[in-house]
């Protein structure tokens, strides 16, 4: 095998822990409407259901860290994969609403560390005139993951109303949630077993002072003379600092790593806070309030994956040719516009039901007669339609039927709100979505690498919480064209950071990175 096609083989298969990220961030967008009126649940009830996952991966990428510095970064991966295989499962079969909420906290533990340990460990044995494309393989298969998850739920929407005695006899209509999550048992598997042929991270063995099985790795990976120089960079790095000690997290705040350390947070921060996994988590839910029914928004949820997945593949194919900062101010200025023109379009919109309208598109077992009062009068924004909604119908009637009374009221254009989510989700994939994971595995030192990814993965793991959590309770309380003009804002401050702070990382060993910026800061 050569040695380009080695370092693919490994970069792919380690990267699956990113698939199963993508799936389970994705799967649940399918499963939200279902649970939340099997288990009668609340906006907040809804917003923890997703984000309890987020929850513990924020923990996980806080220990995952300095754990794979003293165990590996293989076998941390390897655990990652059983939890991913439980979550799976658990999730499947809750009972309730909380083993449903403990189930999914299982599967963000494996989240957190894949996602912090993987580009990581891919980093650590590509050559540098690879590395960008090789660590970008991780974010690529987190976009498969996403794809697959919104057609595997596409699908199983379908065969819930299939009359093939194969779907009925699996009930996908009764159990059509659970179906969707318990898919992620089967890529869970994969990946554990996958990882038998993944060899240790030649850097973490060099740092553990096995220079001549890192040596041997290192060999299949680049030629020989880049190898021994890769490996005596490390073991200089090594000898320079104190490896065996345990690195205490107020070394992350000395001033000679202050810029390195302002990029990582801002650049972390930037990714979840301009709403990513509003959309990733909850595509059917910000559709359906466009007014285009439930089987719509899960059809044109696959657009979102499919969107994703070509943009992604063009960020890895330009990452190392064009570099990371023009990437980023090109995909968050997109972002911004994106993010303005989607508040924009719902801000235009109108809700008024009309008797034509609800005949139409209300189901046969609707009393018709609720709706009365409500009959021709116009509201001009989403909260005090449904707010109107609510009072008229009781909160249980309103949440079961939203979807069809939305279709039925709202005046928009819902094109305008597809390309706009579509437009925010291609500049994102060709962007900030691959390049800070590059930049985190570039960043840091070596002695603290480790450490400082899991901080900053943290941050953006907890504003990804925060983000999940409230999206709901957002959209029911301050409106949909609100929520997405705050995200606008977001970026547009991200972009003014990113053109005056952020220097070019692409083409420099992580050593000579590591002497540039904390000496420039130094």
């Amino acid at each position: 095998m050569g040695k380009n096609n080695f370092i693919v083989l490994i970069a792919l298969i380690v990267a699956l822990g990113g698939f199963l990220m993508g799936f389970d961030a994705s799967v649940i967008s399918g499963v939200n409407k279902f649970v939340e009126l099997e288990f009668g649940l609340s906006k907040l009830q809804l917003g923890f259901a997703v984000a309890s996952l987020t929850l513990t991966a924020t923990l996980a990428m806080m220990l995952a860290g300095p754990i794979s510095d003293r165990i590996g970064r293989k076998r941390v991966l390897s655990y990652a994969a059983l939890l991913y295989f439980i979550s799976a499962v658990c999730s499947a079969l809750a009972p309730t609403y909380e083993t449903l909420v403990i189930a999914r906290m299982i599967g963000g533990l494996g989240v957190g560390a894949s996602l912090i340990i993987a580009p990581m460990y891919i980093a650590e044995i590509s050559p540098p005139k690879m590395r960008g494309r090789m660590v970008s393989f991780n974010q690529l298969n987190i976009v498969l993951g996403i794809s697959v998850a919104f057609f595997t739920n596409y699908l199983i929407l379908q065969l819930a109303d299939s009359e093939a005695a194969w779907a009925q006899s699996l009930k996908f209509e009764e159990y059509n949630w659970r179906w969707m999550l318990g898919l992620e048992a089967l890529p869970a598997i994969l990946y554990f077993f996958a990882l038998f042929i993944v060899p240790r991270s030649p850097r973490w063995l060099a740092m553990k002072g096995r220079y001549d099985e890192a040596l041997e790795i290192m060999k299949k990976a680049s030629d020989e003379a880049e190898a021994r120089k890769i490996i005596e960079s490390v073991k200089h790095s090594v000898d320079s600092g104190d490896h065996d000690k345990k690195v205490p997290i107020k070394e992350l705040f000395k001033p000679a790593l202050r810029l390195v350390l302002a990029i990582g947070l801002v650049v972390g921060i930037l990714q979840q806070i301009t709403g990513i996994n509003s959309v990733f988590f909850y595509a059917p839910m910000i559709f359906e309030q466009s007014g285009i029914g439930t089987n719509a928004s899960f059809s044109q949820a696959i657009l979102v994956g499919v969107i994703n997945l070509v943009f992604t593949l063009i960020a890895i194919a330009l990452i190392d040719k064009l570099g990371r900062k023009p990437l980023l101010v090109i995909g968050v200025a997109g972002i911004a516009l994106s993010m303005f023109l989607l508040s924009y379009g719902f801000k235009q919109a109108t809700y008024t039901l009309t008797s034509e309208s609800i005949e139409q598109n209300m189901p046969e077992e609707f009393d018709l007669i609720m709706i009365n009062p409500l009959l021709d009068q116009t509201y001009y924004d989403d909260v005090s339609f449904k707010m109107a909604l609510r009072e008229t119908l009781g909160e249980e009637t309103a949440k079961t039927y939203e979807s069809e009374l939305i279709t039925s009221g709202v005046t928009m254009n819902s094109m305008l709100i597809l390309v706009a989510i579509l437009a925010f989700v291609a500049f994102f994939a060709v962007s900030i979505g691959p390049v800070m994971w590059v930049l985190f595995s570039e960043l840091f030192p070596n002695r603290i690498r480790g450490l400082a990814i899991s901080f900053v993965g943290l941050v953006n793991s907890a504003v990804s919480y925060l983000v999940q959590q409230f999206f709901p309770w957002e959209l029911e309380t301050i409106g949909s064209s609100f929520t997405f003009l705050i995200y606008g804002v977001f970026a547009a401050l991200g972009l003014i950071f990113i053109l005056l702070k952020l220097p070019e990382t692409k083409g420099k060993s992580l050593e000579e990175l590591e002497a540039q910026l904390v000496k420039q800061d130094g």
